[in-house]
């Protein structure tokens, strides 16, 4: 399912959320890019803590709204390509917006991004999952490899 919701006060004017419940129409990061450059859009890049506010209650309103949405992550349109430097210390500052925004805006779970292996990024959404070190895991970011289904 696709919400497109619109406003006024930022950048991004509309934003669409695209839940899918059936896990065999969950999508990797390159075909989510894909998806929403066809739909006229770009993978969310998130510029700020409003923004970041913004889009969770976005989401915290389908959950109220009985649509089933449960456990799922969300690809967001950051990630780092190349994986020269993936183990470094310079691994953070790999990471980019794939709409070109320069936004150094963040908001990592602790101990993220891991690197290695996971160049593209995620907000956490599993509301049933126990919580870790950084808390529940809902709207922080992590790095995921990029062919997982979200």
């Amino acid at each position: 399912s696709g919400q497109k919701v619109c406003y006024g006060a930022f950048k991004h004017s509309c934003y669409k959320l695209a839940y899918f419940q059936d896990l065999s129409r969950r999508v990797g990061f390159q075909e989510a890019r894909q998806a929403c450059e066809i739909d006229g859009g770009a993978l969310l890049s998130l510029e700020s803590e409003a923004e970041q506010q913004l889009i969770e209650n976005m989401l915290q309103n389908l959950t109220k709204s009985g649509s089933g949405i449960s456990d799922g992550d969300f690809w967001i349109g950051l990630w780092r390509s190349g994986d020269g430097l993936a183990t470094s210390s310079a691994c953070p500052d790999l990471y980019q917006w794939a709409d070109g925004s320069t936004s150094a805006f963040r908001n990592w779970y602790t101990d993220e991004p891991s690197c290695g292996s996971e160049a593209c990024v995620v907000m956490y959404h599993q509301p049933t999952a126990n919580p870790g070190l950084g808390g529940p895991y809902l709207y922080q970011w992590n790095d995921d490899r990029c062919n997982m289904k979200h």
